[in-house]
């Protein structure tokens, strides 16, 4: 047997694990932390390097601009002698070029800085009349060079690139000056929005690290570092911003990573409680230094997965080498106990090769037993099945016992007069009166067919069925029905009131068997009526695009409501002791089921009751099997 490890052993291994647990995850942290920075780092530059060249191209478009109006005849026209024309035409023009260019605003000063036409000469803050010789883009401009500035307008309190070029009226003389200044005011609004859509924040930062343009609202016009008193007086002289207070950002860093790349917070502001990654990128077109703030996030999120990635694994080690340390115990212990169970297994199959021979010789006569039942089953079934077929045609010869006072009425009629005829023609003949005698022996033939065909229906009703299934014409086997009760009907006490369509409508069954339910049926419905005023027997037949529906309908006192659902069972009658054995609605229902459709009995509101024969319904039979189908149909 092992010994297992003392209290010491026990433990220093609780100490060791949770503090290799611990190296391990703060070391993938680290690890994960540095490859998470450098790629946020390589995203900041690809996207602050697209953004400063959008910046860039944006501005430039409006480069050429003011030069290129300041050569305008109209504008060179009316700034040669303003006094003696209408401003209004050329600040409809100006009013064209901004809205043709896409800027803010167009607007001409004069030699001395005063605003003399402009495209806002409509608003309440219009710059005309006003003097903007502070300006650096007049400076710049009416000393014969292109003028560039930015900040915001001392009348519209806006934020603006301003582009300015010189309006020459004469450009020939060597020491010509400008006689005017032509300024494009651009907003900076359209560029801000495209920010807005990035993962990150942006903002643009001047000379003075005066955030001029940012992502965030809140931090445009503020300082990035705080202002000391004299960079605020050179601001105020210049009125770039107005009276713009200028409060600082709040920006903390808090450690270098890499170059111009800091790790930075703030400790005010919309950017509060969260940590970026700061990286700035110089614009010396303009003089300005673009800066991008990434969030550290996904830093942080990675440094999480990787230490809980490492623990697990570092779990997973743990537990693999206690696994492995366990199985190496329990080895010893499993070869000590293979010998004993190599006996137990080799009695144990001893055991359970007797217990099986037994089990087989008890299968074998279970089976024999079973196959000894199923044949029984079979030889039950098959006698079943035969006395169903007879106990049908019983009902049916029952249907006929039913009818034979009618029959034998039928027969007798003509017998008579086969008779009678026969006399008259044999006296006819001694009289060689050989026409009269003919047409007696004419009648008798004719009434001997009229035998010959009763004597057929009998027939073809009494045969047995040879389940075989054939196409029926509903209406023909409906009226084949009605036949066998001629005698009944034929006095008129009942009236048959046949409703089916003018198409022949066709199921798929047993012929002779359809033939008995329907007989069966017309039969209890006649009886039904026997104390009805006037009785009225009416058939229906009706399509649906799946099914035929048979109605046998009476006005006879109808159904009782206790007897509707039990008017279907075996031996069940309403019928006086004598009268029938209630077999006929049973076998009726039986023989539907067997054919695939369903026989139903209820109650009319009208009165009187109806019973509805339902079969599937079945195609029209080809024209090279539609007469065998109809003679089949017909008896002949």
């Amino acid at each position: 047997m092992s010994r297992s490890p003392g209290p010491r052993w026990r433990l220093a291994w609780l100490l060791i694990l949770p503090v290799g647990l611990a190296l391990c995850m703060w070391q993938a942290a680290q690890l994960a932390r540095e490859q998470a920075l450098a790629n946020l780092r390589d995203d900041a530059e690809n996207e602050l390097r697209l953004s400063a060249a959008n910046l860039t191209g944006y501005l430039s478009r409006y480069d050429y601009l003011p030069q290129m109006l300041s050569t305008r005849e109209g504008i060179q026209r009316y700034l040669a002698a303003p006094e003696g024309q209408d401003p209004m035409s050329l600040n409809l023009l100006l009013d064209r070029f901004r809205f043709t260019a896409g800027v803010s605003d167009v607007y001409l000063l004069d030699r001395d800085a005063y605003t003399i036409a402009a495209s806002n000469w409509h608003r309440p803050n219009t710059f005309i009349g006003h003097n903007y010789a502070f300006r650096s883009y007049y400076t710049d401009a009416i000393a014969g060079g292109q003028g560039r500035f930015y900040g915001l307008g001392t009348q519209s309190l806006e934020r603006g690139y301003f582009f300015s070029a010189p309006v020459w009226l004469d450009d020939t003389s060597p020491d010509a000056t400008p006689d005017g200044v032509l300024v494009i005011k651009v907003l900076l609004d359209e560029v801000e929005e495209s920010w807005a859509q990035q993962d990150a924040e942006l903002f643009v930062t001047d000379s003075d690290s005066i955030i001029f343009m940012a992502s965030q609202p809140e931090l445009r016009m503020n300082a990035l570092y705080p202002l000391n008193e004299a960079q605020r007086e050179s601001l105020r002289a210049t009125r770039r911003y107005a009276i713009e207070p200028l409060d600082p950002s709040g920006i903390e860093v808090e450690a270098p990573y890499g170059p111009d790349s800091y790790l930075v917070s703030f400790t005010h502001g919309p950017l509060q409680g969260e940590r970026y990654l700061s990286l700035t990128r110089p614009l010396p077109e303009f003089g300005w230094q673009m800066h991008i703030l990434k969030p550290l996030n996904s830093v942080i999120s990675a440094q999480w997965v990787a230490a809980l990635m490492a623990g697990g694994l570092y779990g997973v080690v743990a537990l693999g080498a206690g696994i492995g340390w366990q199985r190496l115990r329990l080895r010893r212990e499993r070869e000590a106990f293979a010998e004993r169970e190599r006996q137990t297994l080799a009695r144990a199959r001893d055991e359970l090769e007797a217990s099986v021979e037994r089990r087989t010789r008890d299968l074998v006569a279970s089976n024999q037993r079973l196959s000894d039942e199923i044949e029984e089953r079979r030889r039950a079934e098959a006698n079943l099945q035969q006395t169903q077929n007879e106990l049908i045609q019983a009902a049916k010869l029952a249907v006929l016992g039913q009818l034979a006072a009618g029959i034998n009425h039928e027969l007798n009629q003509p017998l008579a007069a086969i008779r009678a005829y026969a006399e008259n023609a044999r006296r006819f003949i001694e009289l060689t009166r050989i026409e009269q005698a003919d047409a007696n022996l004419a009648q008798i033939v004719e009434l001997t067919q009229r035998m010959a065909d009763i004597s057929a229906q009998l027939r073809q009703f009494s045969r047995k069925s040879s389940e075989r299934h054939e196409t029926i014409s509903v209406q023909a086997c409906i009226e084949y029905a009605l036949r066998l009760f001629h005698s009944r009907l034929r006095d008129g006490s009942i009236q048959v009131t046949p409703q089916w369509p003018a198409e022949t409508l066709w199921v798929e069954g047993d012929l002779v068997r359809l033939e008995q339910v329907i007989v069966n049926l017309i039969g209890n419905a006649i009886q039904a009526m026997k104390d009805a005023a006037q009785p009225t027997l009416t058939l229906q037949a009706e399509a649906t695009p799946h099914h035929v529906h048979i109605h046998v309908i009476d006005n006879g006192p109808g159904i009782a409501e206790q007897h509707v659902s039990r008017i279907f069972e075996p031996f069940f009658t309403t019928k006086a002791p004598g009268s029938g054995l209630g077999l006929g609605l049973s076998i009726s229902s039986r023989i539907m089921e067997d054919l695939g459709g369903k026989l139903q009995a209820s109650n009319r509101a009208e009165g009187g009751a109806c019973f509805t024969i339902s079969l599937p319904r079945t195609r029209v039979p080809p024209p090279s099997e539609l007469q065998r189908v109809t003679e089949n149909n017909n008896h002949a």
